[in-house]
């Protein structure tokens, strides 16, 4: 029986890769999005070309009724979700003089209570398991912070303590619980920045660039196995040697 795998925030970017990497491990794929678009239509189509099944569920994780839904479509058809990945992110970056209310609330209510909405609503049915992992994407400025992102360190530092403590809840049920942390990695979001401040970026980073997606998914792919069976309450840099 194939393992069912829920990726938030999964037609694009990162999450798109970590939900394509799982299906080439044979993962059937149940991926959240918030609007559909032609994003999601090429998500589906690529990971059903891997001979898995996929169904897409509809939802604004910072809304918990939405979270408890979905869940529950994944649920109702599967029977389980053995991985679950809370990747679904926004930003509103600007410095804090700056800053509105509603920029630091709208990114912490989607970043890390739509952490806790959906894994709230996943963890029973990983507990009467007694199975699972829960992996969650964060980043390196939640543990050194940038200056223009208060809102966003904040919600990725708070992916962090959060992880850390439920992995001490469950971890005697055997749930799993990880986060990563990216640094600089190139999608929809980094392609908007011109080239030379690209390279200005590159020379920060021992590595010398930018790191891909797949670099990330391929940190997931391992956590969601079982060759990390002994590993849990941690976070791995996903940077190029930025924070060491």
């Amino acid at each position: 029986m194939s393992k069912v795998a829920l990726i938030t925030g999964g037609t694009r970017g990162i999450g798109k890769q970590i939900a394509i990497t799982l299906a080439n491990e044979g993962y059937d794929i149940a991926v959240n999005y918030r609007t559909e678009n032609d994003d999601l239509k090429s998500t589906e189509k690529e990971i059903k070309s891997k001979n898995v099944d996929f169904i897409g569920v509809q939802g604004d994780v910072s809304v918990f009724e939405d979270t408890e839904r979905f869940v529950k479509e994944v649920i109702d058809k599967y029977g389980k979700i053995d991985v679950v990945v809370n990747n679904a992110g926004i930003t509103r970056d600007t410095l804090l003089m700056r800053m509105k209310k509603e920029d630091f609330e709208s990114v912490i209510n989607v970043n890390l209570t739509g952490t806790f909405n959906v894994t709230k609503n996943v963890i029973p049915y990983m507990m009467k398991a007694h199975s699972g992992r829960i992996i969650n994407i964060s980043s390196v400025v939640g543990i050194a912070g940038n200056a223009g992102q208060t809102n966003y360190s904040a919600s990725k530092a708070g992916i962090i303590g959060f992880t850390k403590s439920l992995a001490k809840e469950v971890a005697s049920r055997n749930i799993l619980v990880n986060a990563v942390a990216p640094g600089f990695i190139e999608t929809a979001m980094t392609d908007v920045l011109k080239d030379e401040v690209k390279e200005e970026i590159a020379k920060s980073i021992p590595l010398k660039r930018m790191g891909k997606a797949e670099d990330v998914a391929n940190v997931v792919k391992f956590l969601a196995s079982d060759d990390s069976s002994y590993i849990t309450g941690q976070v791995i840099n996903i940077d190029g040697g930025m924070l060491m």
